[in-house]
């Protein structure tokens, strides 16, 4: 799949879904790009070096969302 191809895809995915949550787990990606895990790892990875998604992890889990969608995107400017 084609990089360009595939955030389209995902913008176009999370921004349907973002009423419920604005955070996702790796395989929900996945499931959306329609590729194995290996391919949507190295798709995923570009997004959030490009900055379209960002990665936010507890310690335990690991989620992606849209870069600046949800609540916890105010809570991170806080001083």
């Amino acid at each position: 799949m084609e990089y360009e191809e595939a955030k389209a895809k995902i913008v176009e995915g999370l921004e349907k879904k973002s009423k419920a949550k604005s955070k996702f787990y790796f395989n929900d990606l996945a499931k959306i790009l329609e590729v194995k895990p290996r391919d949507a790892k190295k798709l995923i990875n570009r997004m959030v070096q490009e900055e379209v998604l960002e990665y936010w992890s507890s310690g335990s889990t690991s989620l992606y969302g849209l870069k600046g969608a949800g609540k916890q995107r105010a809570a991170d400017h806080e001083d």
